[in-house]
């Protein structure tokens, strides 16, 4: 007369969460555009873009920079931020100084509710210098 526990079993099934997967390395469009970046310096890169691109943040440039490999660039946030498909979004322009010269790029980043941010498109920027 009480309930099975094959459904409680069915029940937390149904329910558990899955952490959002984070991109794997070498999927971003940022990718082919910065193909000079090593592993540390895409770390020290997602940090400044997460921070520049944070809704809450102050909407001012991040800049990173990673001494061991001499490359470093700036993300500077375009606009607020929007809602996309149940996704924060936000433009961006990013600067680099790489092992192959300079790369300004120009993209959009968005990040599902509780996950990490994940270049949506990125391209050479246009603007002016």
């Amino acid at each position: 007369m009480g309930l099975s526990s094959k459904a409680e079993d069915e029940v937390a099934m149904t329910t558990a969460s899955v952490l959002p997967a984070r991109a794997v390395e070498g999927r971003s469009p940022l990718t082919t555009l910065a193909p000079d970046l090593g592993p540390e310096d895409w770390r020290r890169a997602e940090g400044a873009m997460a921070l520049a691109l944070d809704p809450q943040g102050n909407g001012a440039p991040v800049s990173w920079d990673n001494a061991q490999s001499g490359m470093k660039g700036v993300f500077t946030p375009v606009g607020g931020p929007f809602l996309k498909s149940d996704e924060i979004c936000r433009a961006f322009l990013a600067s680099m100084i790489l092992q192959t010269g300079p790369v300004k790029l120009q993209g959009t980043a968005c990040r599902p509710s509780g996950g990490e941010w994940a270049v949506k498109d990125a391209k050479p920027w246009k603007g002016a210098a």
